[in-house]
C-alpha cells in the first residue's frame, strides 16, 4: 500500500527504496537541478511583496566526484542493466571523473528507481537545461529503452539578460518517456491538449476543412499542441505564483503534463519537488502526490504554499523530527537543516547564510500584524548548550534592528538567569493596549507540543498568502 499526499525530507534514493513500491506511480515529473557555476538561493518575499534583501542559500551544487560518487558508480556496474553499465563505463572513459560525470552517476542511480516505481503504462518527464540533456538523453534511452522515448519538449521562454556574445539561452529541455510502450501502448494516458485557431485561419477556413495530411480541422476543437512550447511563459517576480525559488518553474507547465499523462486519481511523484510546484498542479486537478526534497528549507516553503492555497487540505510530512530525540538527531547531522526546521515550526522565515558572512545574530524573521501595519519579530535558533550571554546578544540585536519582538528558540533547557534576562526588556503594546513580552524564549519542546509565540495575528510568509487568504474570507462572506 502507498501512501500518497505525503512529503518526504531526505535524500530521495533511499526514500524511493524504503517507501515506493514497485509499478505504483502513473507519472514523474523531476527537475533535477544542475549547472556547475551557480549556487542556488531563495529569496523570500517580506509582506509588502518585494524581495528580502536577504537570500537564503538552500543548496549548492553539490555534484563532485567523491568517495560517495565512485561508491554509486561501483553500486551501478554491480546491479545495473548490462547496457547501462557499458553506458557508464564508455561516459566515465570519454569525459573522466568530473562534475558532470559525477552528475551523470547519481542521476542513472535515482532514474533506475524511477523506472521500478512507475507504472508499465506510466510516462516520466524529465526537465533540464541544455548544460546536461544531450547526456540525460542517452542515460534515459539506456534505462528506459529508445522505443520508450516519446518527445524531446522545448519549452521557450523569455525574459532575462542578454549576452554579449551568445544568442540569448532561452529555452528548457523536457525528455518525455514511457514505462513499456511496446506492451502498453493501448492503454497509456495521453489526453490530447489543443490551442485555439487564429483569427486568419478561422475567417479562411471552412468549419471542418481537410489538412494535409488528409484529416480535418476541427475548428471548435482547435489544433494539438505541438513539441515546442512557447505559450507558457516563465516565471517573474510580477507574478502572484512567484516565490523566488531559483529552480521554480509556472504552474501553467505543470498542470499541463499532469493533464496529458494523468486522469483524475492517479499518483504524480516529484523527486525533487523544490518549492512544489508540481504538487500543488497535482493538488488543484485532484490527483494524489508525493514530494521528496533533501533540504528542509524546500519542505517548509512547500507546507506553506500548500496551506496558502488549499487551506483544508490534508497531507503528512515523513522525516522531519516529531519528538526530542528527532530533533537533536537532525541537530547533531546538520546544524543549518535543524536551523531551518525550527523556524518553520513557528512559521518564520530564514535569514542569511552565516556560512558565507559574518554573523548578524539574527537566524530569522517572524511578521505579526498590529492594526493594520506589519511588525517584525527578530528569532534566534540555538541547538547546542544555551547561556545567558546569548538572550542579552538577542536584546541587543532587537533593538539595533529596530524590531518590535524578539524570540529565542532552544534544543536545551533554558536557565533561570536566561529568563529573568528576557523579561528585562519589558513588553511589546498592540494597538489595542494588549501587552505581550518583548522578547520570548521557547523551547523545541514546547513548540512541538503546540506553544507558539504569543503575539497579535501572524502575518502569512507570502504576499500571495495575504491575497489568498483575503479571498477566501470574502468567498465565505457571501455564503453566510
Amino acid at each position: 500500500m502507498i501512501e500518497t499526499n505525503v512529503l518526504y525530507y531526505g535524500d530521495n534514493l533511499p526514500i524511493l527504496r524504503k517507501y515506493i513500491p514497485d509499478n505504483s506511480i502513473d507519472l514523474i515529473y523531476l527537475d533535477p537541478p544542475f549547472n556547475s557555476k551557480a549556487t542556488y538561493n531563495i529569496l523570500f518575499k517580506e509582506p509588502t511583496g518585494e524581495p528580502s534583501k536577504a537570500q537564503v542559500e538552500a543548496f549548492e551544487d553539490t555534484w563532485h566526484w567523491t568517495i560517495e560518487t565512485e561508491k554509486t558508480f561501483q553500486e551501478i556496474v554491480a546491479t545495473a542493466p548490462a547496457n547501462v553499465v557499458n553506458l557508464m563505463k564508455a561516459l566515465r572513459d570519454a569525459i573522466h571523473e568530473n562534475d558532470m560525470m559525477a552528475y551523470l552517476t547519481m542521476m542513472c542511480i535515482r532514474l533506475l528507481e524511477l523506472k521500478r516505481v512507475l507504472k508499465g503504462i506510466g510516462s516520466i518527464y524529465l526537465h533540464c537545461d541544455p548544460t546536461a540533456s544531450h547526456y540525460l538523453k542517452i542515460v534515459m534511452d539506456s534505462i528506459f529503452g529508445g522505443m520508450n522515448f516519446r518527445n524531446e519538449i522545448v519549452w521557450c521562454y523569455g525574459g532575462g539578460g542578454v549576452p554579449k556574445k551568445d544568442f540569448p539561452r532561452k529555452h528548457d529541455i523536457i525528455f518525455r518517456y514511457t514505462k513499456n510502450i511496446e506492451k502498453y501502448k493501448e492503454e497509456g494516458v495521453f489526453n490530447t491538449e489543443y490551442r485555439p485557431y487564429g483569427d486568419w485561419t478561422k475567417e479562411h477556413e471552412p468549419r471542418h476543412s481537410l489538412t494535409a495530411g488528409g484529416g480535418r480541422l476541427d475548428m471548435k476543437k482547435g489544433t494539438p499542441i505541438n513539441d515546442w512550447w512557447a505559450d507558457l511563459k516563465s516565471l517573474t517576480s510580477y507574478q502572484k505564483e512567484w516565490l523566488g525559488y531559483p529552480t521554480q518553474k509556472p504552474e501553467s507547465l505543470l498542470e499541463r503534463i499532469i493533464k496529458v499523462s494523468t486522469r483524475e486519481g492517479d499518483i504524480v511523484l516529484d523527486p525533487f519537488c523544490g518549492c512544489g510546484t508540481a504538487l500543488v498542479a497535482a493538488e488543484r486537478l485532484n490527483r494524489k502526490w508525493i514530494g521528496i526534497d533533501i533540504t528542509h528549507l524546500a519542505i517548509s516553503i512547500m507546507k506553506w504554499r500548500l496551506k496558502g492555497i488549499f487551506p483544508n487540505i490534508q497531507y503528512k510530512v515523513i522525516g522531519e523530527p516529531v519528538d526530542l530525540s528527532g530533533a537533536r538527531e537532525l541537530a547533531n547531522q546538520n546544524r543549518y537543516q535543524f536551523q531551518w526546521w525550527a523556524l518553520s515550526l513557528i512559521g518564520a522565515r530564514p535569514y542569511g547564510d552565516k556560512k558565507k558572512g559574518a554573523d548578524t545574530g539574527i537566524d530569522g524573521y517572524y511578521y505579526f500584524n498590529d492594526g493594520g501595519a506589519t511588525k517584525k519579530a527578530i528569532v534566534s535558533v540555538k541547538s547546542g548548550n544555551v547561556t545567558v550571554s546569548q538572550v542579552r546578544d538577542l536584546n541587543a540585536v532587537v533593538e539595533r534592528e529596530r524590531a518590535s519582538m524578539g524570540f529565542f528558540i532552544t534544543l536545551e533547557q533554558p536557565t533561570k538567569p536566561m529568563y529573568e534576562e528576557a523579561v528585562k526588556k519589558g513588553f511589546y503594546k498592540d494597538s489595542l493596549g494588549n501587552k505581550y513580552p518583548k522578547v520570548q524564549i521557547l523551547t523545541i519542546g514546547e513548540i512541538l507540543n503546540g506553544k507558539e509565540p504569543e503575539t497579535p495575528q501572524k502575518v502569512p510568509i507570502y504576499k500571495s498568502d495575504i491575497k489568498r487568504e483575503e479571498k477566501v474570507k470574502g468567498e465565505q462572506k457571501k455564503l453566510s
